[in-house]
């Protein structure tokens, strides 16, 4: 499955567009703050969640629009679109066939994985980055992740509120809260656990290569007997102003495998390395279960790749097939790319296809 048609409505810089992609790699070139990033953005809606960065809905309605917002795509038969309404500009609408669906519903049409400049830090940052990093792995291998994972945020926020209260305590919906949470606390941690073990086995049968193997694991964040730990911890919790045990508190550790070393202690490209190596293997892995490969966002992946990683990787994304949008300032970081990708020039809010250019790569190439 992949994107043939997008078109965007008042989405970040642009008033409107539209784009009629190839299912390969689709290249994007342009300098930056064109607006690159944005069609990624816009692509990454068209999953659950916030998006690759993670704003808030009014943050991607165009600054002089009216303010609302829309992305629409068609994927083979399929038509499906989300934004917002200028009346209600918080409230995020989805429509699959022209009829009102579910943001959770997404992931039973499209599975959307990306990697962006933010994240070549996630290794040495907070574990949140590596568990939402987590989550979406997991999400394109179990499309009901993200109903556990909203019922078991919305438990515990309404777990947190009721703690925060003065006065007498409702234990009775302290429990259910508490029971509720343990139910989809243990749905997340057992999806979590199965796309590690299953990346894990892909990981270890891929031979050394040019990106480096990671080993996974998942630290904290037990679901065992949630219930009894959450009703034993009730008064630390409010003392804290948090839930301080749970699936929300686990951490994904990597390891550069060749070097038995954590991934936080390796260089700058060695962490963008097992990136795109958990990226690729687990794109791999998720064809192999579904029959369809996920959608790939990979925002400025020529930064701190050498000549040899970065020619490696065009030929691995062009070999397993499937849909791919990269982003570059310069067109010769993807020249290997050649005529049989879609070239699009991005210019303050435009996009043009770059025929002519393809067309002389492939020629060169």
């Amino acid at each position: 499955m992949h994107i043939s048609r997008l078109a965007l409505s008042d989405f970040r810089s642009y008033a409107d567009a539209l784009v009629e992609p190839g299912p390969g790699l689709v290249v994007l070139t342009g300098e930056n703050g064109a607006g690159k990033t944005n069609l990624l953005e816009a692509v990454s809606l068209l999953a659950p969640g916030r998006g690759l960065r993670g704003a808030s809905l009014p943050e991607m309605a165009r600054e002089g629009g009216g303010g609302g917002l829309a992305v629409a795509a068609r994927l083979g038969e399929t038509e499906i679109g989300t934004g917002v309404l200028a009346s209600a500009p918080e409230r995020r609408q989805v429509r699959i066939n022209g009829s009102a669906a579910s943001a959770s519903s997404l992931a039973e049409w499209l599975s959307v994985l990306w990697l962006t400049p933010a994240m070549d830090r996630l290794f040495i940052e907070g574990a949140g980055g590596r568990r939402r990093f987590l989550d979406r792995l997991a999400l394109a291998l179990y499309p009901g992740h993200a109903v556990h994972a909203a019922r078991y945020e919305a438990a515990m926020r309404a777990r947190n509120k009721l703690l925060g209260e003065e006065g007498a305590r409702d234990e009775a919906w302290l429990s259910a809260l508490e029971a509720r949470m343990a139910e989809h606390g243990a749905a997340l941690a057992e999806a979590r656990s199965a796309t590690v073990q299953a990346l894990s086995d892909r990981l270890a049968g891929t031979p050394e290569g040019p990106f480096a193997r990671a080993g996974l694991a998942i630290e904290g964040g037990a679901a065992d007997s949630l219930a009894g730990t959450l009703a034993a911890g009730r008064s630390r919790d409010a003392s804290a102003g948090r839930t301080l045990a749970g699936p929300h508190r686990a951490d994904l550790r990597v390891t550069h495998l060749g070097k038995d070393r954590p991934a936080t202690s390796c260089s700058t490209g060695e962490q963008k390395a097992l990136l795109l190596g958990i990226v690729l293997a687990h794109a791999d892995l998720v064809a192999d279960r579904s029959g369809r490969r996920p959608i790939l966002l990979l925002d400025e992946v020529a930064a701190h790749l050498d000549p040899r990683r970065r020619g490696a990787l065009l030929e691995r994304l062009q070999s397993a097939g499937g849909q791919v949008w990269v982003t570059g300032t310069e067109p010769n970081l993807f020249e290997a790319a050649g005529s049989e990708a879609t070239w699009l020039a991005v210019c303050d809010g435009t996009v043009a296809t770059c025929a002519a250019t393809a067309k002389k790569r492939g020629e060169s190439g």
